[in-house]
């Protein structure tokens, strides 16, 4: 598999989390990676110490990995939740508070791109609400991220692992990112292309990429089944990775998956050190 036009960065959320956090920046980058991506790494608060956040920059920084996307506040994530921004009460709160907090950290680091979760529907609770909710904060989070200079993404989950969530379609993203964008007047809400989720809700990849890359912010892989590298499943992802370049999408591609009974370096060998680093 060669993958040699394509801009690769690595989550460090789902790969080397073997290693401490701080540790991770270092490990991707002596296995050749140059830009990393990150879910919000403290996920018992949405507003860690100053002396936190300075400690992930200085890891960041000393290991000359670039930071190409963060999650927002998204509550126990990995875990039962899938995000906080529509659920009502204290975990809509904390996403709030989050907000420029992530934003700036964003900006201190030169992240130009911000994942919103959407959250799970909750029992007892009219849809509706939570979408009224979810569009006032994605509203917020826009101009915070347009404030420094970032992209807010929008992002489809799937259906057997998130059956509470209800953003499991590319046109449900959509709709929210139109939404979004018309709202603010800004234009900087994206579609998050993840290949993985959208193969496991049936969706046919083909004609997701040619209907919305140019509505795609960034995009995600991993191999299905079992969420693996590529090569461990049956996704033709060197293929839907050529149609996204074919259709114009130019941005990063992030490496989400499990590398399973091996050590997440061992798990590149599927891509050849030289389409590592990103130019």
């Amino acid at each position: 598999m060669g993958y040699p036009d394509q801009r690769f960065n690595v989550n460090l959320s789902i790969l080397f989390t073997e290693l401490p956090l701080l540790e991770r920046p270092a490990a991707a980058a002596a296995a050749g990676f140059t830009a990393v991506e990150l879910w919000w790494p403290w996920i018992e608060t949405p507003t860690p110490i100053r002396a936190e956040l300075d400690a992930l920059k200085k890891a960041l920084d000393d290991a000359g990995t670039q930071l190409v996307g963060l999650n927002f506040y998204a509550g126990q994530l990995p875990g039962p939740d899938r995000g906080a921004l529509s659920v009502p009460g204290a975990e809509s709160d904390r996403f709030r508070e989050n907000i420029e907090v992530a934003a700036d950290f964003a900006a201190s680091v030169g992240c130009t791109a911000l994942n919103a979760l959407y959250g799970n529907r909750v029992e007892g609770v009219d849809p509706q609400v939570q979408d009224a909710l979810a569009l006032e904060n994605l509203v917020l989070a826009a101009r915070a991220a347009d404030r420094v200079g970032a992209i807010l993404l929008v992002e489809t989950l799937n259906k057997p692992e998130s059956p509470l969530y209800p953003l499991v379609s590319a046109p449900a993203a959509i709709e929210v990112v139109d939404k979004v964008n018309a709202a603010t007047g800004l234009g900087n809400a994206k579609f998050l292309l993840d290949l993985y989720h959208l193969s496991m809700n049936g969706e046919d990849l083909s004609q997701v990429i040619k209907a919305y890359a140019a509505k795609t912010g960034h995009v995600q892989i991993a191999d299905n089944p079992g969420r693996g590298a590529p090569g461990t499943g049956s996704l033709p992802l060197e293929r839907l990775l050529d149609e996204l370049k074919d259709a114009g999408y130019t941005g990063w591609v992030g490496l989400e998956y499990k590398p399973g009974d091996r050590s997440s370096a061992e798990s590149f060998d599927w891509l050849p050190a030289s389409a590592r680093a990103a130019g």
